[in-house]
């Protein structure tokens, strides 16, 4: 016990568990998460909603799909063109889904949750449209080739918008794993608020997972049209993998778990250590989510395995502070530099793993173990911290490179809708070719401002061309914006009192008139036990800390759900349930507890047992 009680104090003083970290920045990330998402908006296909903030933009795309006898109107331009690809737009997705799952509280204590579950949906329900048949899903319209010759504003565009899809004899197991992820992801994102959506969600990930893993082959082998544009190079295991890992984490089956375990050797999950994470090569996110698994203590019989890919993680992290055996490459003014072409995407994607990783740490009372030797989870959080300060304008040219952000940001933005006038300004029919004569060539700022667009970012040494044709710096991208969301969240919010091993809160769905709702202030019904015990005990700076565990029940014979508890007189950190308003309801992993099982969760603090009771809870 001694023994445990000296790791668990050391523990305490690694991860700031009791002091915490000061967040000492003149940046405003409230209001850089609030420009994101108006980006979204920017991105918008479709019909636009009345409710539209981006005023500049209109309709577009209106007839997309039809030619195939299938409605694919809505979705998201990838970038700068007009093109709808699936495989980015799948990612997009799924990355602001994590951030919303990670970090939704800090997002609502903001004010943005809303805009960004409605960034979520306008993907979602694009998704949805696309995946037609169980079988079947569409991943483009239109073409990059076609679309690159013009440089028209999309409510005017005269190119292709033919649509190209996968199915059984034109396989794409990238496309359809990262579409599947994606749907499972956001499938947490819905749960509570709209419970219908978020089955509907899921029923579809299911189908595409078991479409992906049935009928193997990479996407841009059947849809040849996206390989100049998004080439899977890295193929379809890491996807496979992804997904995988995402259903177990939206539903608890263990089939998932299961897939992880007994295919992340084959896969690659467990072998390969990265030092990039994006839209094409999905590795370290897989290894990110399953030391999260491990660190729950779900892997079960799985555990060596799951270790592996805990390596694998902890070898991305190291990679990215500089302290492992194979690291990140950084330009003179400290930025992640991989490529010439929008690098910026690999900065918010490392950077979004670098934050949740450090909570996750410091959630289980860890620390990283690099080659150089132990780092703090607090050292992350200040190398992901470090890279947004870089991207709002704390690097050597003093540039923003968020749109809009700032005094000093790019003007000439690589972009057919913003470098246009509007078409609510100026409704004359812009050319095909004619846009690029008038618009593209122009050397003046843009006359639509693209608020919240991350573009591709500096050069290895951190140069810079503000031009419109300097399409590798100033054109921007969507899934540049999905991970920094979570970050900018995370750091908006400061040190708040939280575990990351847990949910965030999005609100509980309002159980069904059919379902027994039954109300039980007590610490233990005929249903339901609570059983709570004092497992450790320490002294530190002459206080004495005590560590409880609790167990709660299902006695009954039916499935509980929705279960709320209430605890006060706690005065410490708790891990393994999710803050609701004033009670605490079951983690994301948990949606509900069947007959005879189980779950528990802990708390520290420097008194007597907390006093817990059952406000209420459904059987069903």
């Amino acid at each position: 016990m001694m023994n445990f009680v000296m790791m668990f104090c050391s523990m305490l003083l690694i991860i700031g568990l009791l002091p915490n970290v000061a967040f000492g920045s003149s940046h405003n990330y409230g209001e850089a998460l609030s420009k994101s998402f108006l980006f979204y908006e920017a991105q918008r296909s479709g019909y636009l909603p009345h409710d539209q903030r981006v005023q500049w933009r209109g309709n577009s795309g209106l007839l997309d799909g039809k030619a195939s006898g299938v409605d694919l109107v809505g979705g998201y331009y990838d970038a700068g063109d007009n093109v709808k690809f699936g495989l980015p737009m799948a990612f997009t997705v799924t990355m602001m889904s994590w951030s919303i799952i990670e970090y939704g509280k800090q997002m609502g204590e903001s004010g943005e949750l809303s805009n960004g579950m409605d960034a979520v949906k306008w993907g979602t329900d694009y998704l949805l449209k696309a995946h037609p048949e169980p079988n079947v899903l569409y991943g483009e319209v239109g073409d990059g080739t076609t679309d690159h010759y013009c440089w028209q504003r999309p409510e005017d565009m005269t190119t292709s918008r033919a649509a190209y899809r996968i199915d059984p004899s034109r396989p794409g197991s990238d496309l359809a794993g990262e579409t599947a992820a994606a749907m499972a992801a956001a499938s947490i994102v819905f749960r509570n608020s709209n419970p219908a959506y978020a089955k509907e969600l899921l029923t579809h990930a299911y189908q595409l997972f078991e479409f992906a893993d049935k009928y193997r082959g990479k996407y841009d082998s059947s849809i040849t049209v996206a390989q100049k544009y998004y080439r899977s190079v890295s193929g379809y295991a890491d996807e496979l993998l992804w997904a995988a890992a995402w259903l177990y984490k939206a539903s608890n089956k263990p089939y998932y778990l299961n897939y992880l375990g007994e295919n992340g050797d084959a896969l690659g999950g467990t072998g390969w250590s990265m030092t990039e994470f994006g839209w094409d090569v999905k590795y370290a996110g897989v290894q990110t989510l399953a030391a999260k698994f491990l660190m729950q203590g779900n892997a079960g019989k799985h555990a060596p395995v799951f270790e592996k890919y805990q390596e694998k993680a902890e070898n991305f992290m190291c990679a990215c502070l500089g302290k492992g055996n194979q690291n990140i490459h950084k330009s003179p003014g400290g930025l992640i530099f991989r490529q010439r072409w929008n690098n910026m995407q690999f900065v918010t994607s490392a950077s979004f793993l670098a934050t949740v990783y450090s909570d996750y740490l410091a959630s289980a009372r860890k620390s990283l173990k690099c080659s150089s030797g132990i780092v703090s989870p607090s050292e992350l959080l200040s190398f992901a911290k470090s890279q947004v300060d870089y991207i709002l304008g704390d690097n050597p040219r003093a540039t923003s490179y968020m749109v809009g952000y700032g005094n000093n940001y790019p003007r000439q933005v690589h972009h057919r809708g913003s470098s246009i006038v509007s078409v609510k300004k100026d409704p004359s029919f812009v050319s095909c070719r004619g846009g690029y004569a008038t618009w593209f060539s122009r050397k003046a700022s843009d006359p639509n401002l693209l608020a919240g667009a991350i573009v591709g970012g500096p050069d290895a040494y951190d140069n810079f061309a503000d031009q419109r044709d300097n399409y590798e710096q100033t054109e921007p991208a969507t899934y540049n914006n999905a991970p920094l969301i979570g970050v900018l969240a995370r750091l908006h919010g400061g040190q708040s009192k939280y575990s990351q091993l847990l949910p965030v809160a999005i609100p509980q769905p309002k159980p069904d008139p059919e379902q027994k709702v039954i109300p039980a202030p007590a610490s233990s019904t005929a249903d339901i036990t609570i059983e709570q015990k004092e497992t450790a005990s320490w002294v530190h700076k002459g206080k004495t800390y005590y560590r409880y565990s609790v167990i709660v029940t299902n006695k009954s014979a039916k499935t509980l759900k929705n279960l709320k508890l209430s605890i006060s007189q706690l005065y410490g950190s708790l891990w393994g349930l999710s803050k609701y308003g004033d009670s605490y309801v079951f983690p994301a992993w948990i949606s509900s507890l069947p007959a005879g099982n189980n779950l528990e969760f802990v708390y520290v603090h420097s008194a007597s047992p907390a006093v817990i009771s059952i406000p209420s809870y459904t059987l069903v």
